[in-house]
């Protein structure tokens, strides 16, 4: 683990505003330099300076940033706290958890505060669940219709899979590959701050919604550079082989073997900063209990909450934009454009109808849409196969399905127990070129994909397998940051 506190960790405990991140990060910076404090007594430090920073206004150390805390994130008075604090239902309601055998406790303790939400009407947990930050990585949430929660949605919101299929057979992939290696290194460009010299031009811009608000209005420039590009962490855009092992009229693609590309990344820094905003905007307007107090919302009656609700649908748009660029990149340098394109959004919010009838917001973080005959990507790894699949409109799981195999060892874990040897030799044995990457998206550190599909064969068909063979991944970050 970093012995440096990186701007994510000062944010996940409720610093937000550029300001108090800096003054807060060169404080903790001198702190662990001096070794007067170690990186988990300043988290504490700094987790009791934000619930009473009057706390500490006369402390001879910390009282600068307790005073910057209560001039820039000013405390309400006691009457609209009242007004806005919310209690948790006394049980549990009944939710369907797929795969249990191969949840982590925390991530169900996690999907249980969240159904305890007085605006909660539903919700399902998917078998790549893990512990996340408020809702559980593969947690499905279904709201009352006013209501839409950020954390609930994820910070990159819109994440998002494509698959592009090309009328290549697999020896075209075995002779070319040199070829396809260079075209991912030419097309792709990864990183937080990845920004391309020259972006191309899009007609996601003209949409009016970038005008809508003063926090989208600040973001397009940024937005603009980065569109075409992925993030960090468990984002990609690789080739490989896809199987067609039987007539499947969705596909329209007669049986057997074809050359494909397949990304997966998000809405980057504009979707990154939307969520932040309006995360912490929703926490001051709902007060719930500690251990659900990250699942605060927003009501879309509210200005608020419709500015929210048009920068999470922006940003979806966005995410597509940013997938279909790649892929028109490297469909260019091919000569060929695509037989056919599957794509799907996770990390995202939806207005539904819930099988009774009842209207709904439907939150998937890390799930996929599995509506009947909806067709969506699972990956494995980068090791290991995905699939393309179509959804079989199961009502106890909101519709939905995983998003992936889901984690089974934490990135600290990961790091800490798997070996860069051990990943070369997996990666040799199947075959796999890997350009960039990182310890802790290692393929050990992923469940088993044929398990997490079988704990799930009443919500999905599977219509095709995606094997992995030249991935492209982000670098390690320098500053430990990630965006996945």
């Amino acid at each position: 683990m970093s012995k440096k506190l990186n701007n994510n960790e000062l944010k996940a405990i409720g610093f937000h505003e550029e300001e108090l991140l800096d003054q807060a990060g060169k404080l903790a910076k001198s702190l662990i330099k001096s070794k007067d404090f170690d990186k988990e007594s300043i988290l504490e430090k700094y987790k009791e300076l934000l619930a009473k920073p009057d706390a500490f206004l006369n402390d001879e150390i910390f009282g600068e940033i307790a005073k910057l805390t209560q001039e820039l994130q000013p405390i309400e008075s006691t009457e609209k706290q009242k007004a806005n604090t919310f209690e948790l239902k006394a049980e549990v309601p009944f939710y369907a958890i797929y795969g249990i055998e191969n949840i982590d406790k925390e991530a169900i303790n996690q999907m249980d505060n969240a159904m305890r939400l007085p605006v909660v009407v539903a919700g399902a947990l998917m078998p790549d669940a893990h512990s996340g930050y408020g809702l559980p990585i593969g947690g499905v949430l279904a709201t009352t219709a006013n209501v839409v929660i950020p954390y609930a949605v994820g910070v990159d919101i819109a994440c998002r899979m494509c698959l592009s299929i090309f009328e290549m057979d697999n020896h075209y992939l075995e002779l070319k590959s040199k070829m396809l290696k260079t075209y991912l290194e030419e097309n792709t460009l990864f990183g937080i701050d990845g920004k391309l010299p020259k972006p191309m031009a899009d007609d996601v811009f003209d949409k009016p919604e970038w005008n809508a608000t003063k926090v989208i209005r600040d973001l397009k420039h940024r937005a603009t550079l980065q569109i075409g590009t992925s993030g960090t962490g468990n984002h990609f855009v690789e080739w490989g082989l896809i199987e067609i092992s039987s007539e499947m009229p969705e596909l329209k693609l007669p049986i057997g073997k074809y050359l494909a590309l397949l990304s997966h990344s998000g809405s980057r820094g504009f979707g990154a900063n939307i969520a932040n905003y309006y995360s912490k905007l929703a926490l001051e307007k709902t007060r719930l209990p500690k251990e659900a107090k990250n699942l605060a919302w927003l009501d879309l009656a509210t200005e608020e909450g419709q500015e929210y609700w048009i920068a999470m649908n922006l940003a979806g748009d966005y995410a597509a934009a940013n997938h279909h660029q790649i892929h028109y990149k490297m469909a260019k340098s091919l000569g060929i454009k695509p037989l056919i394109r599957i794509e799907n959004h996770h990390n995202f919010a939806w207005k539904e109808t819930l099988e009774d009838g009842t209207p709904v917001i439907v939150h998937r973080k890390g799930a996929t849409p599995a509506g009947k005959g909806d067709l969506g990507i699972i990956p494995g790894s980068m090791a290991h196969a995905g699939f393309v699949v179509r959804g079989k409109g199961n009502p106890s799981s909101i519709y939905s399905a995983s998003h992936g195999a889901g984690r089974q060892m934490s990135r600290t874990q990961a790091i800490k127990n798997i070996s860069k040897q051990e990943i070369k030799k997996m990666l040799s044995e199947k075959g796999i070129t890997l350009i960039g990457g990182d310890i802790d998206e290692a393929p050990m550190a992923y469940k088993d994909i044929f398990k997490v599909l079988e704990s799930q064969h009443d919500l999905v068909d599977i219509l095709a397998k995606f094997t992995p063979k030249i991935v492209r991944m982000s670098e390690p970050d320098a500053k430990g940051r990630r965006e996945d």
